[in-house]
């Protein structure tokens, strides 16, 4: 059983406050997402961030397939960091722990997803050609959008 790892860390000239604020809400996950995604919440993003929350989104992450998706929030500490783990979708392991600190002039965001790719040894077979730069895409449009919305740290 593989199981990887991305690991991203962006600087962010903005208050924890307004960091916390944007990244913690649900809703502004559609404005990170590539358009080409397809991201569209269906249900759970109602009120603000709780530990148990269920998410439930659409995806189109290759081929124009919609993908039904379901995350839990199992952790949050306030202004800190917070965990959503998948409970149904693409995956057979999603665990993405999102933590955010105060730096001199700002904020470094700390991404770490822990996923294991269904199919098993097929699902590994595609994992560097297909899944890892597609997260990697994803990420890096991530990066952009956060810079975009809110300068360059």
């Amino acid at each position: 059983m593989k199981i990887y790892r991305l690991h991203k860390k962006q600087n962010l000239p903005i208050s924890v406050d307004l960091a916390w604020d944007f990244l913690s809400d649900p809703k502004n996950l559609k404005t990170i997402t590539p358009e080409y995604m397809g991201f569209n919440i269906l249900s759970g993003a109602d009120r603000p961030m709780f530990a148990g929350q269920i998410i439930q989104y659409i995806v189109t992450p290759v081929l124009g397939i919609k993908t039904k998706w379901v995350t839990e929030i199992t952790h949050v500490v306030n202004k800190q960091y917070f965990v959503d783990e998948q409970r149904f979708g693409p995956y057979a392991l999603w665990h993405h722990k999102h933590f955010i600190k105060k730096i001199d002039g700002g904020i470094e965001m700390e991404d770490i997803i822990d996923y294991k790719i269904p199919f098993g040894i097929l699902g590994q077979l595609v994992h560097p050609f297909l899944v890892k730069p597609k997260l990697e895409e994803i990420f890096n449009y991530r990066t952009k959008k956060l810079e975009e919305l809110f300068g360059k740290y």
